[in-house]
């Protein structure tokens, strides 16, 4: 089914620019918040955290920037399943803290797993032709 035209191109587009749109601001807070977010990701015990706070604002960009204007969708929303896939468990580990802070963990444990569902979705979408897109490297 491609999304060229109508209505499914238009709710696509909708969808595209507020997944895709939120994962670049996200990916920007790393870069405006490295410091703060690699006292985060060494207190989880990640090795090189500033290093892993930068990369990862990089997929979380490129993958968001892929997304939204439909250049290499595929790589795009691989690379971002993979990262939530990674990330997710080791990152926000709500079973693993302490009571005060499980709810929280939780918190965002689950809003991993949706994008994580999310990345999934357009991941089997993004080899159709989108409307209002560049569709570079279908």
């Amino acid at each position: 089914m491609a999304f060229e035209s109508g209505i499914g191109a238009a709710l696509l587009l909708a969808g595209r620019l507020l997944f895709g749109g939120l994962l670049v601001y996200q990916g920007l807070n790393h870069f405006m918040a490295t410091d703060m977010m690699a006292g985060y990701a060494q207190s989880k015990g990640v090795p090189a955290a500033r290093f892993g706070v930068v990369a990862s604002g990089v997929v979380l960009v490129l993958g968001g920037l892929g997304i939204v204007f439909g250049v290499y969708p595929v790589v795009a929303a691989g690379m971002l399943a993979v990262f939530f896939l990674v990330v997710t468990p080791f990152m926000h580990d709500f079973w693993a803290v302490p009571e005060d802070q499980q709810q929280g963990e939780m918190t965002h444990f689950f809003k991993n797993v949706e994008l994580l569902g999310a990345s999934l979705i357009v991941l089997v979408i993004a080899g159709e032709t989108w409307g209002y897109a560049l569709n570079i490297g279908l």
